[in-house]
């Protein structure tokens, strides 16, 4: 049996749209997905915060997660992740606490400390560009209105309390491309998310100092690793190269500054780049997982093996809503 079979397989979305779609069907088609991957058996499906990003419709992370845990049975449903700094933790609290109660057992709360978007954007959100240096403050904050409220006796008249939210306890996660948040989740005893989807450099040193300084907590009694890879499955080798190009074509937008629609696939990149926006696409997308279902179960083998990974969380951004599907087909099939 393949080392992949008690690996958990798991969804992070950022809800991808095409320019000829509208925000409507793009979350509906969000939904269907998630329907999808829960009849699949995949473990969890997580929303991405982001803003002012043409392409992805994903700002308001915590209405999408009950969209999508309303419209699904059993699945865990999370973002990953809230973006701290752009949130008092009072509100996130109270949001997570909502939805929690709502859909017991089944929501996740990861955290991270990035804007999600661009300075401007990021001003407009929270009106202090120093908030991120708060992070490890704030994250404790969260941890105390999520969790188990005190004797009413023991409780000053005026304490700060999250309705709904306290004695929720919802399950905390701390997501990073840096060690920054790594030694942050070491130190809480939380869960650990490498964000390797789009930024892999520090994967190996961020997973090795996690494990090396993780200390047990309530939550969680020994280092728990989950890690983002983009995915592009299809029956060959040479159809996901194919398909591959959107994701191309959607990070060479990124790095131009230019709005972020999913594009058909193309024959070929050439002409489309220079060498060194080849060169960053190559490096952003190079933990990428493209291939046939041979090739896919060959390099995940390898990956888990290799590095000890607890769960995968997989994007997967095709321009056919059908072949998005497809792919997590093919993808839960290299586990046999």
């Amino acid at each position: 049996m393949s080392i992949l079979a008690d690996i958990p397989f798991s969804l992070l979305e950022l809800a991808p749209m095409r320019e000829d779609s509208t925000i409507s069907d793009t979350l509906q088609g969000s939904l269907r997905y998630a329907q999808h991957a829960e009849s699949l058996g995949f473990n969890r499906f997580w929303l991405a915060e982001h803003h002012n990003m043409p392409g992805i419709i994903c700002s308001a992370t915590s209405i999408l997660i009950g969209y999508i845990a309303g419209g699904t049975k059993h699945i865990r449903v999370g973002a990953g992740g809230i973006m701290l700094p752009n949130h008092p933790p009072l509100v996130v609290a109270e949001q997570f606490g909502t939805l929690a109660s709502l859909y017991p057992g089944r929501i996740d709360l990861g955290l991270g400390r990035a804007p999600g978007s661009d300075p401007v954007t990021s001003l407009a959100l929270n009106r202090d560009n120093q908030r991120a240096e708060h992070f490890p403050d704030e994250v404790s904050e969260l941890q105390s209105l999520l969790g188990p409220s005190q004797q009413r006796e023991n409780r000053h008249d005026k304490a700060v309390r999250a309705i709904p939210g306290e004695d929720t306890n919802v399950p905390i996660w701390l997501l990073g491309s840096s060690l920054f948040s790594a030694k942050l989740a070491a130190q809480r005893g939380l869960p650990y998310v490498f964000a390797g989807h789009f930024a892999p450099r520090f994967l190996s040193d961020a997973i090795a100092l996690y494990r090396r300084e993780f200390t047990p907590s309530a939550m969680l009694d020994k280092p728990y690793v989950m890690v983002g890879l983009p995915l592009v499955a299809a029956p060959t080798d040479a159809e996901a190269q194919h398909l591959s190009t959107t994701s191309k074509q959607r990070i060479l937008a990124l790095i131009r500054g230019q709005e972020m629609w999913l594009k058909p696939p193309i024959d070929s990149m050439d002409g489309l780049w220079s060498e060194q926006e080849k060169n960053y696409v190559d490096s952003f997308l190079s933990l990428s997982i493209c291939g046939g279902p041979a090739t896919i179960k060959h390099r995940l083998e390898v990956f888990v093996e290799q590095l000890g990974i607890d769960e995968l969380m997989f994007t997967n951004d095709l321009y056919d809503s059908e072949h998005r599907l497809r792919a997590l087909d093919i993808l839960m099939s290299v586990k046999q």
